[in-house]
């Protein structure tokens, strides 16, 4: 325990682009660890990315073909001899309330991998995870670390704007994804979890580059500012839809999905204000949920929404999907809402939330055989429910 709180001390009081260096030397000196290294998911979740002096310039590893790889996807430790036959290197998830941020790489000597050892690793990878997210406040050292190229302006603008990819609590799960990665215009997913309720949006603002991006700014600050304000999602819709107005005059308009989940219920209140898609996973059937098309925020002066209720069931998992993904249209004129889309619903059904938004859109880049041109947006979330007495 002793030994457990000094290494705890050392990386909080590290400074913020010095945690790798830290954990490296308390690693050494605690475990005779001979090589440590961190690995941090890139913006497109397609690659590992070593932290380190320079980068850009270190290799990166496949999430999907490599020992670090399958640590992540699986999210737990995975274990294999060192390539120099000297001890056994460890691969642990570095996440923090769900959300993946990578993979911590120890190094042992032989005999020292004991089961101890494995727990006090894997406590201190959860550690990492909570003071790179503390660090980033800081330090660009970790958001550089996770580019295998450069974002466009737009891109960062929206990166900057978002919440985490991925979040997990007793009644819920979640997990997101836009591409491209590194050229998103206007397409925005936002959440909020509180005690009694968990509020999701996807906004998606009309046009390109950076005029899109701001309009989507505009719109997800308007909303966070209602909704933090304490006010339900028929209210905060319109509020957004009042500055976007007032800035705009009607020139320009954020398709919008609102939702709000009651956590002791499971009563779910949606506004559809706009494009974005709603389907539902209820055991093996897959079904679009028609909803109440509602005018996009910012089109007209003073617009109402009006909320409507929807009950989910533990074991629902339900898809927020945007426009660039049902209504992208494959080489044969086949648009992607017709079949493709129900189609690999079902055939995730068994992966978890996190990873479901990424396997939909490599399914969709393969449906569409080129690269996407269109922004394109997937959320999911996992229902659980809430257990009696929760």
């Amino acid at each position: 325990m002793n030994a457990r709180t000094e290494i705890e001390r050392a990386v909080r009081a590290a400074a913020p682009h010095a945690l790798v260096e830290t954990v490296r030397d308390v690693l050494s000196s605690a475990f005779d660890a001979r090589s440590v290294q961190l690995l941090l998911a890139d913006y497109g979740m397609s690659v590992l990315k070593p932290v380190g002096p320079e980068p850009g310039h270190a290799p990166t590893l496949s999430m999907h073909n490599s020992p670090q790889g399958r640590a992540y996807g699986s999210q737990r430790p995975h274990e294999e001899p060192a390539a120099d036959g000297d001890g056994t290197d460890h691969h642990f998830p570095v996440t923090v309330r769900g959300e993946r941020l990578g993979i911590l790489s120890v190094r042992l000597p032989a005999g020292r991998s004991t089961p101890q050892a494995m727990d006090e690793l894997a406590h201190i990878a959860d550690l990492l995870g909570h003071e790179i997210i503390v660090a980033e406040r800081d330090t660009d050292h970790y958001q550089r670390a996770r580019r295998v190229t450069r974002l466009t302006l737009a891109a960062e603008m929206q990166w900057q704007l978002l919440p985490a990819h991925a979040f997990t609590a007793a009644e819920y799960a979640i997990g997101a994804q836009l591409e491209p990665a590194y050229a998103i215009h206007g397409d925005n997913f936002d959440w909020a979890a509180d005690a009694d309720q968990l509020i999701v949006s996807v906004t998606n603002g009309m046009g390109e580059g950076i005029q899109a991006s701001l309009l989507t700014n505009l719109a997800v600050n308007a909303l966070r500012n209602a909704r933090r304000a304490g006010i339900g999602i028929a209210d905060q819709a319109a509020l957004a839809d009042q500055a976007l107005y007032d800035q705009h005059r009607g020139g320009a308009h954020v398709s919008t999905l609102l939702l709000r989940f009651d956590l002791a219920t499971g009563t779910l209140g949606v506004v559809d204000a706009g494009s974005p898609q709603l389907w539902r996973l209820r055991g093996r059937t897959v079904a679009r949920l028609e909803l109440d098309a509602q005018l996009p925020l910012g089109m007209f002066e003073e617009s109402q929404y009006v909320v409507q209720n929807v009950q989910v069931l533990p074991g629902d998992r339900l898809l927020l999907v945007s426009d660039g993904v049902y209504d992208t249209v494959s080489p044969l004129g086949e648009a992607y809402v017709e079949r493709g889309l129900a189609r690999v619903i079902l055939g995730t059904r068994l992966l978890p939330a996190a990873s479901v938004p990424g396997a939909v859109l490599r399914e969709l880049a393969d449906y569409r055989d080129s690269d996407l041109l269109d922004d394109a947006l997937v959320v999911c979330v996992d229902w659980f429910g809430r257990q009696s007495g929760g």
